[in-house]
């Protein structure tokens, strides 16, 4: 049997070349990852953040010279007093490095990218989504994770409705798709009507959060996690209840006749 071993060499050699490929690093800071490798638009990504009390023109500065210095092409863009981002691009890699950076309270927050431009996932179908996909949406975008504990997928979601339109129709959609209400809780931040909504359904967990832009403008913000260890769950005891209850179910509907 004759097998083509340049496609083969091809996929060792761009493999490993992801996994060792490290965030770029600011100098006397500590960078703290967030999750762990992200799938974002379906490219994978690897995301830190970081906090400096040099300004946000000194941090730019140096991610320019560092990059333009290893000869790789590099693009600023932002006003650079409150936002900047300053990207490089490896082509013979086939990656991207930036970093994000806003100024805060008198501090420059910085976010470390890597992202890979050939690599593509196709995101999963509606039928096969986590998520409520909630009607009149101006803007979705969803982020992956995948770790040892399980996975997590996070969705934010602009909604041209109403809060509580919007809270009826994923109560309503959420309980038709099995998933059980273990919390609600609502509040106002900065003058802002908010509303927090958390359903379990078995091992899979759902935390949304609405947020009131305007009177008929709605952030939606949706959190799931699954996973096979009920200590690995953000609410361990909502996880169990459900699962018993999800098991008595069950049982109860292979007893029906």
């Amino acid at each position: 049997m004759r097998v083509n071993v340049i496609p083969l060499l091809l996929l060792l050699w761009a493999s490993p070349s992801w996994a060792e490929q490290e965030l770029a690093l600011y100098p006397g800071t500590v960078h703290t990852r967030i999750g762990e490798d992200l799938l974002i638009g379906g490219q994978p990504h690897r995301i830190a953040y970081f906090t400096t009390k040099d300004s946000l023109v000194r941090v730019a500065r140096y991610f320019h010279g560092f990059w333009t210095k290893q000869g790789y092409p590099v693009v600023v863009n932002g006003d650079l007093q409150r936002e900047a981002v300053v990207s490089a691009f490896f082509t013979r890699e086939g990656l991207q490095r930036a970093v994000v950076l806003r100024t805060h309270l008198g501090k420059t927050v910085g976010f470390t990218v890597l992202k890979d431009l050939w690599l593509y996932e196709k995101p999963a179908s509606a039928g096969n989504s986590p998520f409520i996909q909630v009607e009149g949406a101006l803007f979705s975008a969803d982020v992956g994770s995948r770790d040892e504990a399980g996975g997590s997928r996070h969705r934010t979601q602009v909604v041209e409705r109403s809060l509580d339109a919007v809270r009826q129709e994923l109560t309503s959609r959420f309980t038709a798709a099995g998933y059980a209400l273990v919390r609600e809780s609502g509040g106002r931040l900065d003058g802002r009507r908010t509303l927090v909504l958390e359903y379990a359904r078995g091992a899979e967990q759902v935390l949304t959060t609405l947020v009131e832009l305007e009177p008929s403008r709605v952030a939606v913000s949706q959190a799931w996690v699954g996973t096979d260890r009920p200590d690995g769950m953000p609410n361990a005891e909502a996880v169990r209840q459900a699962r018993e209850d999800a098991l008595r179910a069950g049982q109860g509907r292979e007893g029906t006749p």
